[in-house]
């Protein structure tokens, strides 16, 4: 018998399950990974742009370059918590507020990858400019519009858009944050039928308090929704101009200080019917579509401030002379720096990977877009941190005082401020490994899945198990076979070993998911460190793959170190794997999860004694 608890977390993920892509269309790399059947052709040979697209980019990314360096100020930003008018009107003569929107509807049309070089761009020099931005083209209204609007929404917002007409996303709210099923605000339908009432607040809605368009989220009230078990959902563009939008607070944080955020309110706000954006009941799976591409501009930007403290740590590196050398030249030094350069040249492979194949279409993005964001957040975290370290007290000065007293100002101490925030934002740490453990274990709630919904009937229990029997016996002894692997052909020592690893470990990580379901059953979904394990490991896989074809893409004069790069970061990623493993065969969680709940329960009052919290 369900408790109220169970039945509110059924609930949720029910509203979760219905959202979600429930279909693969199109091929999809990071499925083959999860599942044990990599297509190696999928990333060997390393996808590439045009050459044309090429140029484009570096076209436009020039006229950027000189316009960051003469007017924006990210120290200045980051203390005044704002960014100034003249900047964002030089970003909209620039037509930055409209790098994503087509050419036909007044935007500059560019890639995804073009995009994204250019917010990686701005994010080295202002990461709140680089957030400005990204709000309002990432996952405000310009993508979603453009991917489910009709044609007079598109010309009737598209144009005022691309001119600078700043967008926001609005979903989360002050009692709600991963969990839409509790959403409280509402849209109740008008007695005439001409549109919707919205009632409620969200919070933390970037560019929200200077938004003059936004995409709002709410539950559907009003009788058509009695009785229903679970909320429908829907998406409405909402003018804030309209009578009844206010700004309540605006919000100030530990990084990104420049950014516009805060709780925005609606009081009765009318909007008119045909401000649907695609239809009823239909909001959560836009917003996840939508996140497919959208999610892709943070690992760029990720990488960018990643590749930005290395410079720091590089050049702080070469003069700091300890003990007669100066410090690179000490082994534990040069190996953090190693490590570093690694990892930002496979932070950069995975978004320019996936973000060539948005550009191409005809690929099923999600995971490789979610294992993205989730790599770049936190690799570049730890870089940044590393750099910090490498500086020491250096590092963690800010630059405004390192500049008082007459020394060089890098802002590391705020390039880490800056990016801690990315482990949080379009979808946590512990979020992102939730949605793509999901996405892993469809083709075995595909084949098995009555078995592990506690709620199924024994007969729908007793046809799964017959149709999974079939089905994994085919499926389990395959996952032993190596198969035949042209596209290593042409791959040099050591980086053809590591593919070869990759392989045979994807086939390993399917057995032992596999393993799991059998073992914890229904109980897999709450074992969420076992999950995480394996979303650890599959990301590791997808990042050394990546690195791995671009490396072997790069022309020849970059070629030599790129490689270095990619056998450096497949040697270390390796070891992550081993470490991982052995803490899934050694591990005290069932301990932890315990005294967590003793300790949720006041049984450990020492551990507060003697503080002022």
């Amino acid at each position: 018998r369900e408790t109220m608890s169970d039945e509110a977390a059924r609930q949720a993920m029910d509203v979760a399950e219905e959202a979600r892509e429930a279909e693969w269309k199109h091929p999809s790399f990071g499925a083959g990974i999860f599942g044990g059947d990599l297509d190696l052709s999928l990333i060997l040979p390393f996808p590439v742009p045009t050459k044309e697209d090429r140029a484009e980019g570096d076209a436009f990314l020039a006229e950027l370059s000189a316009f960051l360096e003469e007017k924006v100020d990210g120290e200045k930003n980051d203390i005044e918590g704002r960014l100034p008018e003249e900047v964002l009107a030089g970003l909209k003569e620039l037509g930055c507020f409209g790098m994503k929107i087509p050419k036909e509807y007044g935007g500059l049309g560019l890639s995804q990858v073009n995009y994204n070089r250019a917010i990686g761009l701005v994010a080295s020099r202002c990461a709140s400019a680089a957030v400005w931005l990204s709000a309002h083209q990432s996952i405000g209204v310009p993508q979603p519009l453009k991917i489910f609007g009709t044609e007079e929404q598109k010309k009737k917002y598209l144009p005022r858009l691309a001119k600078g007409a700043v967008s926001a996303f609005a979903l989360t709210e002050p009692g709600v944050g991963s969990d839409p099923a509790r959403m409280k605000t509402t849209a109740t339908p008008t007695e005439d039928g001409k549109g919707y009432i919205l009632e409620g607040e969200k919070l933390w809605c970037t560019n929200g308090p200077d938004a003059e368009i936004i995409v709002v989220m709410a539950r559907m009230a009003g009788p058509e929704e009695e009785g229903r078990k679970r909320p429908r959902i829907t998406a409405f563009i909402v003018e804030t101009a309209w009578e009844g939008f206010e700004v309540v607070h605006r919000c100030e944080f530990m990084g990104i200080r420049a950014i516009s955020n805060g709780l925005i309110r609606f009081n009765r706000v009318f909007v008119p019917r045909e401000n649907i954006l695609w239809e009823i009941g239909k909001g959560l799976k836009l917003a996840l579509i939508t996140l497919n591409t959208g999610r892709l501009t943070l690992p760029a930007a990720c990488g960018a401030a990643a590749r930005t403290a290395l410079v720091y740590a590089r050049e702080w590196s070469k003069k700091r002379v300890q003990w007669g050398y100066p410090i690179g030249k000490h082994d534990a030094i040069a190996g953090l720096l190693a490590k570093m350069s690694a990892r930002c040249y496979a932070m950069d492979a995975v978004t320019y990977y996936t973000s060539v194949l948005a550009d191409r279409g005809g690929a099923d993005i999600r995971l490789e877009a979610a294992m993205a964001k989730l790599f770049a957040s936190e690799e570049s975290y730890w870089v940044a941190d590393t750099a910090l370290q490498i500086r020491g007290g250096r590092g963690y000065e800010t630059s405004r005082s390192l500049r008082g007293r007459g020394e060089e100002d890098p802002p590391v101490e705020r390039i880490v401020r800056d990016l801690r925030i990315n482990r949080i934002i379009e979808g946590s740490t512990e979020i992102m490994h939730l949605f793509i453990a999901r996405e892993a274990l469809d083709p075995h709630m595909k084949a098995a899945g009555a078995l592990a919904n506690p709620r199924s009937s024994s007969g729908q229990k007793l046809r799964s198990f017959i149709r999974a029997g079939f089905h994994y016996a085919l499926w389990y002894p395959a996952r032993f076979i190596p198969p035949l692997l042209p596209e290593l052909a042409d791959v040099p020592d050591p980086l053809y070993e590591h593919a070869l690893y990759a392989e045979a470990e994807s086939r390993a990580l399917a057995r032992r998911i596999f393993y799991s379901l059998v073992r914890f059953g229904p109980k897999l979904e709450k074992r969420q460190r076992v999950l995480f394990r394996f979303v650890d490991v599959g990301t590791l896989i997808f990042a050394m793959l990546a690195t791995i074809g671009r490396a072997l893409s790069e022309p020849p004069e970059r070629r030599s170190a790129a490689i270095q790069l990619a056998d450096i970061f497949c040697r270390d990623a390796r070891r992550r794997i081993a470490a991982t493993y052995a803490d899934a065969r050694d591990n005290s969680d069932t301990l932890e999860y315990s005294f967590a709940q003793d300790l949720l329960d006041g049984k450990a009052p020492f551990l507060e004694e003697d503080i002022l919290p």
